[in-house]
């Protein structure tokens, strides 16, 4: 996984030197004509990103402007929309039963997956089994002893297809894999299994996780629910869609640079990816290797933000004593911080106004709720974020290279081949993938591109160091979770580093919680990420239930009868 972030990395510095080449070598020395070529460089690779992106925007015109949204069948059940923690409790009370809520989700996900395409594998027979068998133990044991023992006995839930689900398929979007079915659990799936919970379903990402669109070639392209013609992000986009569409009642993610937090701001749903460390990544593939390890996350998804709490400390088994989950939270005494942007990083697509609106609407919110006056922080290391996070994973060497993880670590996909194959609609491999490969095989570590890491990386501990500082074991940061809404089918491909903002966090290791924040005016989601220090995860998830008191929370994108 990291290997891929390493051809990033080269091709980033690739980037950077032929646009460098607008300055005069006969002058470099000079601080004038550095700071010039400097200004020229940025002037170029801005550009760049203009056209890019303008181009973009015809190609989704052409492609999409007879394509209407497809809409979702209304919301019939009232058991589709209780929380979590809800249906777990009218299971133990025997208001409801758990097999009554297992069908009542299969009924749903049998109606929506023809239009969002979110789920590519299910055990169905098996869950409504393993329903009957929870309603059987409910009537032989005392309502206290389960709850302490299986808080969430009989309830149904989802991950994505990256994690292991014993008898599953366990595809990570790969062509090559779509053979393989899981022989164990993935550390996450187990531990809600022994809480009492069932897996339903496994869900849809990108090939191998490596992109933030959620499309493959074995299974096809992911659908948003309020925009059949919008993204459902990456590499947790069909676990985000089957949540916000209300096929599940909550799933499991995971996040290496915002595969939790970009689908859950997409879909318009609760998302968190945790501190590095408490939650285990087994049963994953790829696998993280080496420091990757600790940016790769596993965290809970879901449309109420107060369950988000209750199946984090499941998720994090013995590990949740190093976080402050049972402590309450005074939201009035916190001290908040924003950062509107990135400060200007010329790749990245500039920050849409009704985002940065949505963010001033919190720090009114709080003035006017609780008197606190939300300060407003510039961090000029953050321009740097897209060239610190590359170098970051760039710098890890443990891993198998991209090509070898195309291959299941068999040898080598020849990607030259591959790619001849991609003009002809031959290849099983999508062109996010094929183009990392071709920068693999073009671009090699140098000394120049060591030397820059090396810089890099004491960057990053810089910037980590700043934010330990400014958050303390009291304060949050309201962070925006992508520059735009969710965008159109295929766009990501003319602004591929727009997932910066949330990448930027996994390398620092900081939990962060995403909240939805209503629908824009195109009627797709809004939202923002709450980020808090390291262990201080109690503090961005009190956050979240309190904004979505103020604003809502998770809007249906179907009709509720």
């Amino acid at each position: 996984m990291s290997e891929s972030f390493q051809t990033l990395s080269r091709m980033h510095v690739v980037l950077s030197y032929l646009s460098r080449l607008a300055c005069d070598t006969r002058t470099v020395k000079r601080s004038r004509a550095q700071a010039a070529g400097s200004r020229r460089y940025r002037f170029v690779i801005k550009c760049f990103r203009i056209v890019l992106e303008f181009i973009g925007k015809i190609v989704c015109w052409v492609k999409y402007r007879n394509d209407p949204h497809i809409t979702l069948p209304p919301i019939k059940d009232p058991i589709l929309l209780e929380p979590a923690h809800s249906l777990a409790a009218k299971i133990r009370t025997q208001t409801l039963t758990s097999v009554q809520v297992v069908k009542a989700f299969i009924a749903r996900i049998q109606e929506i997956n023809p239009i969002l395409n979110c789920m590519v594998d299910e055990r169905f027979t098996e869950a409504l089994k393993e329903a009957e068998a929870a309603d059987q133990l409910i009537k032989m044991s005392s309502i206290e002893t389960l709850a302490q023992t299986k808080p969430f006995l009989g309830v149904p839930f989802s991950t994505k297809d990256i994690l292991a689900v014993k008898g599953l398929k366990h595809v990570s979007g790969l062509w090559v894999r779509r053979n393989i079915v899981a022989e164990e659990d993935a550390g996450g799936v187990a531990l809600m299994r022994k809480a009492g919970a069932i897996p339903m379903c496994v869900t849809n990402c990108p090939e191998l996780g490596m992109w933030w669109e959620s499309y493959n070639t074995v299974y096809g392209r992911t659908n948003n629910p309020y925009k059949t013609c919008r993204i459902s992000g990456g590499s947790s986009g069909g676990e985000a869609v089957l949540q916000s569409s209300c096929g599940a009642p909550f799933g499991i993610g995971s996040d290496i640079g915002g595969s939790i937090r970009m689908p859950s701001f997409f879909n318009g749903i609760f998302g968190h990816k945790p501190t590095f460390g408490i939650v285990s990544n087994s049963g994953s593939e790829p696998q993280a290797t080496g420091e990757a390890n600790d940016f790769l996350v596993t965290g809970p998804m879901c449309r109420n933000a107060a369950d988000l709490t209750p199946m984090f400390k499941i998720l994090a088994g013995d590990n949740v004593q190093m976080l402050k989950l049972d402590q309450k939270v005074d939201i009035s005494k916190l001290r908040y911080f924003y950062i509107e942007d990135d400060g200007g990083n010329v790749l990245v697509t500039p920050m849409h106004p009704e985002l940065r609106a949505a963010q001033l609407k919190i720090v009114d919110y709080l003035n006017k709720a609780y008197g606190i006056k939300a300060k407003k922080i510039k961090m000029k290391k953050l321009r740097g974020a897209l060239d610190i996070y590359l170098a970051k994973l760039g710098s890890i060497k443990e891993a198998p290279k991209f090509c070898e993880e195309l291959a299941l670590r068999n040898g080598k996909v020849n990607i030259w081949l591959e790619f001849v194959k991609w003009l002809f609609c031959l290849s099983y491999n999508t062109w996010p993938s094929i183009a990392l490969g071709i920068m693999e095989e073009l671009t090699k570590d140098s000394e120049t591109v060591k030397a820059r890491n090396e810089k890099l990386v004491h960057k990053c501990a810089e910037l980590r160091n700043d934010f330990k500082e400014l958050l303390g074991d009291d304060g949050v940061l309201l962070f925006p979770s992508h520059p735009t809404p969710a965008p159109y089918h295929t766009q990501p491909l003319f602004r591929p580093f727009n997932f910066i903002y949330t990448a930027i966090i996994n390398v620092l290791k900081l939990p962060s919680t995403q909240c939805p924040l209503g629908l824009g005016t195109d009627g797709v989601p809004l939202g923002i990420q709450i980020i808090a220090n390291h262990y201080q995860d109690h503090l961005s998830l009190a956050v979240a239930q309190e904004l979505e008191k103020a604003f809502g929370g998770w809007v249906s994108p179907s009709r509720v009868r």
